[in-house]
């Protein structure tokens, strides 16, 4: 496992960028991207995700789609610490000058597709991972995936598909935090028993703390040991971690901070939420 402090420090860094580069343009999803930085941080600086730094093209790297296409801003800062592009382009982020949408794009380089409307991406994913095993290639991908996405029949149909063709280089991680844009989805339509489901559908399960870095790996390095199924982590995340009157706050989705509020967040991410 990687350095328990390195990693800390990481998730502490990409908020504070993630929300520098939204409050300048005043565009973008702060809180759904704040739920899901321990998982995407585990992925490329805890030695899960095979990709070679500068080279976004790198033909046997890994596939990641951030299935909630609003959110796959959230990787922008981590895609130019990589050297993928330009750490000038977060600056220009959101604007024509520059190459970063508010949406993830595959004309990114990083963006291996792209996403939005929900609950696409699992089809797109299945088909990597088919590919990978028809031409004998070790070749996972990653699939972040939100809670209103399961209420799209596509996703339990891309779930059926991967069992029946024995993906087990298709790893779903699950960004759990009980929210979509109208309210909790135990109060618009309940998920649960959501593991049970996924099970039931020849899935392997994993339940785990999505901001705890010791949960995490432990269920990601499970993943890349191919038994037959493909993998679905829950991570239990909170909406908006980080600021404290973001926390598991319907409003805050896409709802922009006003310039006292800026002034909090930023002593809020001065600190380490994560331990």
């Amino acid at each position: 496992m990687s350095n328990k402090k390195f990693l800390i420090n990481k998730s502490k860094w990409l908020r504070k960028e993630i929300f520098e580069m939204v409050v300048k343009v005043n565009q973008g999803h702060i809180a759904s991207s704040f739920s899901q930085v321990e998982i995407v941080i585990s992925l490329f600086y805890g030695s899960i995700l095979r990709y070679k730094r500068n080279n976004p093209k790198y033909k046997d790297r890994d596939r990641l789609i951030i299935s909630k296409g609003h959110s796959a801003m959230g990787i922008y800062p981590i895609l130019a610490d990589i050297g993928y592009f330009s750490k000038k382009e977060l600056k220009k982020y959101g604007t024509p000058q520059g190459i970063l949408r508010i949406y993830g794009d595959k004309s990114i380089p990083g963006i291996d597709a792209t996403s939005g409307s929900l609950s696409q991406a699992p089809g797109i994913a299945c088909g990597f991972c088919l590919a990978a095993k028809r031409d004998k290639k070790d070749i996972k991908s990653f699939l972040v995936l939100s809670d209103g996405e399961h209420y799209e029949g596509s996703l339990w149909e891309s779930a059926m598909f991967a069992s029946h063709n024995n993906l087990d280089n298709l790893i779903c991680i699950i960004d759990r935090n009980k929210q979509i844009i109208l309210g909790k989805d135990s109060e618009c339509l309940n998920l649960e028993p959501l593991g049970e489901k996924w099970k039931s559908f020849g899935w392997n399960v994993h339940d785990v703390d999505g901001h705890d870095y010791d949960d995490l790996l432990y269920a990601l390095e499970k993943s890349l040991i191919p038994n037959g199924k493909p993998t679905a982590i829950i991570a239990n995340t909170v909406k908006g971690k980080g600021v404290s009157f973001m926390e598991d706050v319907t409003r805050w989705h896409n709802t922009m901070p006003n310039s006292s509020q800026i002034k909090i967040a930023r002593k809020d991410l001065e600190k380490n939420t994560i331990k």
